[in-house]
């Protein structure tokens, strides 16, 4: 399961509840202006992959458009909408994952730090993927 919270007020909130889907992409560093430039304009005004030249294809899970650059893609179907006050949170049933096999390794382990993912806090954007250590290691023998 997956949730988001969505404004009522924004253009993607009737669409996801209309359509019942919702798919989320992971940005990048490389997507970062995309991402910030799609988050402040509506695609009631723009056509936001025409607008920041990304390549808009159907999603393998769900009708919706997801983005050929982003290497991971998460694609939802809708199972609640919780209204929050400002937002309603729409809780989705995660129906398939899709991820660019530029990303994976000779054995088949998804290599994240390679993507130079991005994570938005209070209104800015940080670059992640520094190694911090792998589960268990607080309490691995020595």
């Amino acid at each position: 399961m997956l949730h988001i919270s969505v404004r009522p007020s924004r253009y993607s909130y009737d669409i996801i509840k209309k359509t019942g889907e919702f798919a989320v992409n992971l940005p990048t560093e490389e997507l970062t202006y995309a991402t910030d430039w799609c988050g402040v304009k509506s695609g009631r005004d723009f056509d936001k992959f025409r607008e920041m030249k990304l390549t808009a294809e159907k999603g393998r899970f769900t009708n919706c458009p997801i983005i050929a650059e982003s290497p991971v893609v998460i694609e939802c179907k809708v199972k609640d909408i919780i209204p929050l006050g400002s937002h309603d949170m729409f809780l989705g049933e995660i129906k398939g994952v899709s991820v660019d096999s530029a990303y994976m390794d000779k054995s088949g382990k998804f290599c994240y730090e390679d993507t130079k993912p991005v994570c938005y806090s209070h209104g800015e954007y940080y670059g992640l993927g520094k190694y911090l250590g792998k589960f268990g290691y607080s309490v691995k023998k020595k």
